[in-house]
């Protein structure tokens, strides 16, 4: 009887998990399935001929190059209950990178002039104190319209979920892209009831602290995801510099005076000397890199893109990582595949690498 009862019961739940279109929490299959779509691009600098596709998915839409060269491709499960979001990553020509190196910082919430007839108003947070990449807010620019007409259409098709895929660049605008997207749900330009799960795969950092936070809450519960090769360089970048200009109100390191007032003189001249010289170090530091990763490179990208209008600036260079970190830690089997040194500086950041990790950490 017992036996019967725990039959039945199994029945009912696997009835209930497959009939799961999207379920949360970070699934190593689902990812190895995302990172193998991800990478079918055979007109991209780094593509890898052969890279296997899933047999569950099939594609039904491609981009046109855009922007900086950016492009997506939009997947189907075979069961059309899911929808997936491929957006590509870095291509072997200069206004693809320029697009990374663009890097200077600008409010999480505005407006970007992309040409003389196209002004991108976009939210990506609603907190003020929130900033992002220029670059790569300027490839969301250039990719959401057909993104949204995508996912308007899919939703008429009885598709309400939706995985939110892109490795290295792509990754970047995977970050960007489901918070754009959260905020258009909000406002009601898309379906409320839509579910969005994101993989940002070997991602760069694309915001700062209060970005990230505002990521990490929007896609709580275990929808939004970085996964990271620990020997990869390309999640190390940008450049984090952090100002008292970037802490909350309230942080004891903006009223050091008030702090020292017990103190005796001479220690408040020593520590407050101390202090402002390195507080005036990192404010130069990041007022040289929004210097040169803004209007410098802006120089060049006005080449690409004539019509666009150059944004303000924020002054802000604190990278930080969002999503809930997927650690592909090495060891010394993957070292024996994959050499720590050598010639190739991709060598940790392409498809083998990332699908070999995470087949060990999780297998099928």
């Amino acid at each position: 009887m017992k036996n019967t009862c725990f039959i039945i019961l199994y029945t009912l739940l696997s009835g209930v998990v497959a009939g799961q279109e999207l379920k949360p929490g970070f699934d190593g299959r689902e990812y190895l399935d995302m990172l193998s779509i991800n990478f079918q691009r055979f007109d991209s600098g780094i593509a890898i001929p052969g890279t296997p596709a899933p047999e569950n998915y099939h594609i039904i839409y491609r981009s046109p190059e855009l922007g900086m060269m950016n492009r997506w491709n939009c997947w189907y499960r075979n069961d059309k209950k899911v929808a997936v979001i491929s957006l590509r990553g870095t291509v072997g020509a200069l206004p693809s990178w320029l697009e990374n190196y663009y890097g200077a910082m600008v409010a999480a919430r505005g407006e970007l002039q992309i040409n003389d007839s196209t002004v991108f108003k976009y939210t990506l947070s609603e907190d003020e104190k929130a900033h992002v990449h220029v670059g790569w807010l300027t490839g969301l620019a250039h990719l959401a319209p057909s993104i949204v007409e995508q996912i308007n259409k899919a939703y008429t098709e009885g598709i309400r979920s939706f995985i939110i895929i892109g490795h290295s660049q792509g990754g970047a605008l995977a970050t960007l892209t489901r918070s754009y997207l959260y905020y258009l749900a909000k406002e009601g330009t898309i379906p409320s009831d839509i579910q969005f799960k994101t993989y940002c795969s070997a991602a760069p950092k694309v915001g700062n602290l209060f970005y990230a936070y505002d990521f990490d809450f929007i896609t709580r519960g275990g929808w939004g995801f970085t996964v990271v090769n620990a020997a990869d360089w390309v999640p190390e970048t940008l450049f984090s510099i952090q100002t008292t200009d970037d802490f909350n109100p309230q942080n004891p390191f903006i009223h050091l005076d008030d702090v020292l007032k017990t103190q005796p003189f001479l220690a408040r001249w020593v520590i407050r000397h101390k202090y402002n010289r390195m507080k005036n170090s990192v404010r130069t530091a990041q007022k040289r890199f929004e210097k040169n990763l803004g209007g410098l490179v802006f120089n060049y990208v006005r080449k690409v893109l004539p019509q666009m209008r150059e944004p303000s600036y924020v002054h802000d260079n604190n990278f930080q990582r969002a999503g809930v970190p997927i650690v592909l830690q090495p060891d010394s089997a993957y070292y024996a595949k994959f050499p720590a040194t050598g010639p190739n500086l991709f060598e940790h950041h392409l498809f083998a690498a990332y699908a070999w990790l995470a087949s060990q950490y999780y297998p099928e």
